[in-house]
């Protein structure tokens, strides 16, 4: 039916035998090399790496579709098109980013002259048709959009060393469901990752890809010398299997993390419940994904678009969303939750082992062409609850209302929407994380929260930026701006990852969310997806049990 419904088949699972020079993904993909040439020094027992010269680690292009809060729904298929042209737009620039490394080096305005100034031309193209499609159906406010058009270099940041130290991040949101994490600085170019190295900063231009040790100034891609890491261990002079992340400043032992969590309280998006108001839950048992039910579609924000989110998911509950699903067929799905009458869908980026192992789409637009690479983990639990409201109590969730929480670009478009939680068992109320990845000590697991928006403003199923329909509740758990409190939907998912360790600066083994590549798999882009498909008896069920304050499944 020319859907991208694509299954997972077994995983390959080939390691790599042999260490090369640069590390060739996806075949006749792209090839991602170091991002800058470096020198060491030792300096007691920390080896810290100096960059010789300043390169670009990714591309910073304003997200167009959170400049829209007004899209006409005439107007929204094409817009929508329009968006996923923009991202396909990013991604080409960045494959080009990451092959043309020689080039940089030996032109200080190569990044500009080919790489970010087409871009922009490019760019300006698509958001006049995105401004076309608006006007033509009614509406109006995107004349401006044009502004937006310029993207730019982001340097990759000084490497230091991962694994240890405090991580003291704050708390807090806004109520127009856009989270401020006081802990971090925006600085203009969307973070301040306290001394997090945008990729390449692992060791890069000295990796050890066997006895290949990739010189500074022969860093481009396809060169012979040009380091790509120890395959065999999953690194890549850039950072990760897939050269684009994760490095090692990604990665801190949370036994070495000042507590920051309070019971209830996630790293962002406050838990609506409490001891009082609507205390009741309803639990679903909808799976782990055990039938490897994939794609990298994006029925949300890119609905008709193959490939729209350029990473892949794992989705429990309904089984046919795919890019191309419309609403009457999701409704009349089959589902993988053993209450049928949920047919709701549940999809978030998949959890990678970088061991030097492939998966399925190793060769795959999403997978391993974009720099997704690595053995897929499947979470061990996947513990989907809803729960009620601290104020009062709780509205029943219209059908095939649209909630999206966290931001797959938080790395290049700031945290404003940023909602991550990442933490270990046994310490999931001592330390929650957001621009770390967790390393657990033996015998406890990685653990990813998120707690929804739980506020909706009573109109909408979506909205055009598809966050401004619904918003986190207040400190004080009640709904600003006339919203109404639904069940809040808190998702957490359990993985049995092994442990990855720190070398001389490297990571080895390291595990990663799928990205949008020029993101480079940093854990603050987690994020997760709700399609509302309860029938009416069971989400009127769901609204009664929490009301009335039992535990319900």
């Amino acid at each position: 039916m020319g859907r991208n419904a694509r299954k997972r088949r077994s995983p390959l699972a080939v390691r790599a035998v042999a260490a090369s020079a640069a590390l060739a993904i996806g075949g006749g993909g792209l090839v991602w090399a170091n991002f800058y040439a470096s020198a060491h020094e030792e300096n007691g027992a920390q080896n810290q790496t100096k960059a010789a010269a300043v390169q670009i680690a990714t591309i910073d292009c304003p997200d167009i579709g959170q400049k829209l809060s007004n899209v006409p729904s005439g107007a929204r298929a094409g817009v929508d098109k329009e968006l996923a042209n923009l991202d396909n737009q990013i991604t080409e620039a960045y494959a080009r980013l990451a092959s043309t490394r020689q080039a940089q080096a030996g032109d200080a305005s190569f990044v500009q002259n080919a790489i970010t100034g087409p871009l922009k031309d490019k760019r300006i193209a698509a958001i006049d048709r995105i401004r076309i499609n608006i006007k033509r159906a009614g509406g109006s406010g995107a004349d401006n959009l044009a502004q937006f058009a310029q993207c730019t270099g982001v340097a990759a940041a000084p490497q230091t060393n991962a694994g240890q130290g405090n991580n003291n991040q704050g708390n807090g949101q806004n109520n127009n469901g856009n989270q401020n994490n006081g802990g971090q600085n925006n600085n203009g170019q969307g973070q301040n990752n306290n001394g997090q190295a945008d990729a390449g900063a692992a060791n890069a231009g000295a990796a050890d890809a066997g006895a290949a040790n990739a010189g500074a100034g022969n860093a481009g891609a396809g060169d012979a010398d040009a380091g790509a890491g120890d395959a065999g261990a999953g690194n890549a002079a850039g950072g990760g299997q897939g050269g684009n992340g994760p490095v090692a400043a990604d990665f801190v032992d949370i036994t070495k993390v000042q507590a920051n969590a309070q019971l209830g309280v996630g790293a962002n998006g406050l838990a609506a419940n409490g001891n009082s108001g609507s205390r009741g839950s309803f639990t679903t048992k909808c799976g782990t994904n055990g039938n490897d039910n994939h794609n990298t579609d994006n029925v949300i924000v890119a609905p008709g678009v193959t490939n729209g989110a350029h990473h892949l998911h794992d989705y429990v509950g309904n089984q046919s969303n795919d890019a191309f699903a419309s609403d009457q067929e999701l409704a009349a799905a089959q589902t993988s939750c053993q209450n049928q009458g949920d047919k709701s869908s549940y999809f978030w980026p998949v959890l990678r082992l970088q061991d030097g192992s492939q998966d399925f789409d190793q060769n795959a637009a999403g997978g391993g062409t974009e720099g997704n690479v690595g053995k897929i983990l499947q979470p061990t639990q996947a513990q989907i609850k809803f729960v009620g409201n601290k104020k009062g109590n709780v509205v029943a969730m219209p059908t095939a209302l649209r909630i999206i929480t966290g931001d797959a670009k938080a790395f290049v478009n700031g945290n404003a929407n940023a909602n991550v939680n990442w933490s270990c068992t046994g310490f999931e109320n001592k330390v929650q994380l957001e621009d770390k990845y967790p390393i657990c000590p033996q015998g406890s697991s990685v653990v990813r929260t998120t707690n929804f928006q739980s506020c909706l403003d009573g109109q909408n199923i979506d909205s055009a930026n598809h966050r401004t329909h619904v918003s986190f509740v207040q400190a004080d758990g009640t709904c600003a701006n006339g919203f109404q409190a639904i069940p809040q939907l808190q998702v957490r998912l359990v993985y049995n990852v092994p442990a990855p360790t720190i070398e001389n600066g490297t990571v080895v083994n390291p595990y990663a969310v799928d990205s949008f590549p020029e993101n480079l798999h940093k854990p603050i882009t987690d994020h997760n997806d709700f399609i509302n498909f309860f029938s009416v008896k069971t989400m009127n069920k769901m609204v009664n049990c929490i009301n009335t304050g039992k535990k319900c499944q």
